[in-house]
This record gives C-alpha cells, sequence and structure tokens, in this order.
C-alpha cells in the first residue's frame, strides 16, 4: 500500500465485523509498532492483545459507563444538547453522525474481535509509545483492518488493571486501547478543515504561506 494512502484513509472505523483477525496478522501489526521511535530508546512500554470472549463481555459494560460518563460531561452534553436542536446544522449533522458511531462501538463492544491496550511506563504523557500505537494503527491499516483509539477507560482504570493483571506500584499508565475489526464501512478521506486554517508560520498569528483547499492525495495522477 502507498505510504500516503494510509496516511489519507486511516480514519476512525467503529462499525466492525466480529470476524477475528489470524494471529499472522497480528504478529505483523505488533512488530511494525515496535518499531516506532521510543524516548531514549528506552521501550518501557507494554501491549496487550484481547480476544477472550469472556474478557470482552467484562470489559464491554466498563467501557459503556466509561461512554455515559463523557456524553454527560461538561465538555460534550452542551454540544450534543446544541446538536439536536438545530440538527440540520452540517456541524451539528457531523456531531450527531459522530455520536451516533461511537455509540454502535460501545453498544456492540463485545463483538469487536480484538483490543489492542497499550501501556507506559512512568510516562503519564504518553509520548513514548504513541508513536507505537499510530504504527499499530497505520499497520492495520495496511491488512485491512479498522481500528479506533480511545481512551476513555481511563475513567474506570482500577477495574480495567484488575481484569488485564496490570502490575501495582511499578509506573504502569494505560494510555489507551485500540478497537480492531475488519470494518464494515468503506475507506475514505476524513474532511478536515484545510490546514491553511489551523497553522501558521514563525509565530501563533503567521500567515502559513500555502493554502490547501482540498486534500492532495491522491492528486491527478501525474
Amino acid at each position: 500500500m502507498d505510504l500516503y494512502e494510509a496516511l489519507y484513509t486511516t480514519r476512525s472505523m467503529r462499525r466492525l465485523k466480529p470476524d477475528p483477525i489470524p494471529r499472522e496478522v497480528q504478529a505483523r501489526i505488533l512488530d511494525a509498532a515496535i518499531r516506532a521511535p521510543s524516548g531514549g530508546n528506552t521501550q518501557r512500554w507494554r501491549f496487550v492483545y484481547v480476544d477472550d470472549p469472556a474478557l470482552r463481555a467484562e470489559l464491554g459494560p466498563l467501557y459503556r459507563a466509561c461512554v455515559d460518563q463523557l456524553w454527560s460531561s461538561p465538555a460534550y452534553a452542551q454540544r450534543i444538547e446544541q446538536a439536536k436542536q438545530a440538527p440540520d446544522d452540517p456541524a451539528s449533522v457531523a456531531m450527531l453522525r459522530m455520536l451516533k458511531s461511537a455509540q454502535h462501538l460501545a453498544d456492540t463492544f463485545e463483538q469487536i474481535p480484538l483490543l489492542l491496550f497499550a501501556f507506559a511506563q512512568s510516562d503519564s504523557t504518553g509520548s513514548s509509545i504513541f508513536p507505537a500505537i499510530w504504527s499499530a494503527m497505520l499497520a492495520a491499516r495496511a491488512e485491512g483492518v479498522g481500528t479506533t483509539l480511545t481512551t476513555i477507560l481511563a475513567f474506570r482504570k482500577e477495574e480495567v488493571y484488575r481484569l488485564l493483571g496490570v502490575p501495582e506500584g511499578q509506573g504502569w499508565e494505560m494510555v489507551g486501547c485500540i478497537t480492531m475489526g475488519y470494518p464494515l464501512g468503506r475507506w475514505g478521506i476524513a474532511e478536515r478543515r484545510p490546514v491553511d486554517e489551523i497553522a501558521g508560520r514563525n509565530g501563533w498569528d503567521g500567515s502559513l504561506g500555502f493554502s490547501v483547499p482540498a486534500p492532495l492525495w491522491p492528486g491527478d495522477g501525474s
């Protein structure tokens, strides 16, 4: 797969088939992930694959509780209410679409065939493991596997730690969980604001110096 195709089309895929992901595919994804940069080359990370149905059945209710907590939080409650009040507004359409997709992931959490938990040791920022997380998602895209990075299980991390047997007192922090499965939907380029609206040069308000009104990939083929 072309690198730019992977970069442009690796978006959150929350509607997934329950089909299992072969072990050889899992191996390629994780082996690619650990080739990512690691701060000081310390590699103080731990990855945990979860495909056991009984374990997923215990994680599912926790995930839904976390989603409910997120939707009722100040950061989301007002936005959701505003979107419902003006459902035809373009911003509301996008918000409600995201909400529906995220809720579907929560409602079907037990059916997700594979989860990848990422833990960093003595690094609460996750800066030394996020490159590996993104590499795992790009590698999954190359294998036709859809992913979504979620961090909200941190709301119930003590229960997650207990279920996964995370050692106590060793400084391990759960940085995120990647849901993995073969997607029901199609790959595509995510809609984003143009780069010149969200970036500057030589200062916060400095003009970027170029505009990109439409995605540069796949280009005109020349």
